[in-house]
């Protein structure tokens, strides 16, 4: 390869670089700038995402459902582990995540929802969920909105579906238990802050 040809394949690395770095910005600017709705300071690690999903069997499930899709990271989690045949709704209030996230999934089978995770069964047109996984803030969602989400949600899932939840205080626990019958919690430190993950049935 000659000078010229190795300089613009060195220069086209950069500016892709350069292009993902500023599209995470953007993601990060919106995290900042809405704590009250996005409830973290940072986006989860792949550490955190392997954790939440290491509690799933996605192979053979119709139907998930993600609540809070933030910048895509667990999304691409549930995307590389599901059946093609598999259909993927994603909750996430935020408009800036919602198009960047578009762009990300353009795939049939995923669909990116710009609503509130408690009028889940409005999408849902009868079915039910075998899976919800969950990274809503709820240390910061209004009481009312809270039991809102977590009965819509018991109600929306099949009689062996989990609601798999991120959180980061070990106080949530018993707002789960009010909901559901069965609450278990894993933690792991390879995440900014440390996190649990909550498994419901």
């Amino acid at each position: 390869m000659g000078e010229d040809s190795k300089d613009r394949a060195k220069s086209g690395i950069f500016k892709e670089r350069i292009k993902d770095y500023m599209g995470k910005s953007d993601l990060l600017l919106e995290l900042y700038s809405n704590l009250s709705t996005t409830g973290a300071v940072t986006f989860s690690s792949k550490a955190l995402v392997n954790k939440m999903l290491s509690h799933t069997n996605l192979q053979g499930a119709k139907l998930i459902v993600e609540l809070g899709g933030g910048d895509g990271s667990i999304t691409q989690g549930i995307v590389d582990r599901m059946d093609p045949g598999s259909e993927l709704l994603v909750f996430e209030i935020s408009k800036s995540f919602c198009e960047s996230m578009e762009k990300m999934f353009p795939q049939q089978n995923v669909r990116i929802i710009n609503d509130s995770a408690e009028n889940i069964a409005d999408y849902l047109e009868g079915r039910k969920v075998d899976y919800i996984l969950s990274s809503l803030p709820f240390s910061f969602i209004p009481p009312e909105v809270k039991d809102a989400i977590l009965s819509n949600s018991k109600i929306a899932l099949n009689q062996s579906g989990y609601f798999i939840q991120i959180c980061y205080s070990y106080l949530l626990k018993n707002l789960f238990k009010k909901h559901f019958d069965k609450v278990s919690l894993s933690f792991t430190l390879k995440n900014l802050p440390p996190a649990f993950v909550m498994v419901c049935s």
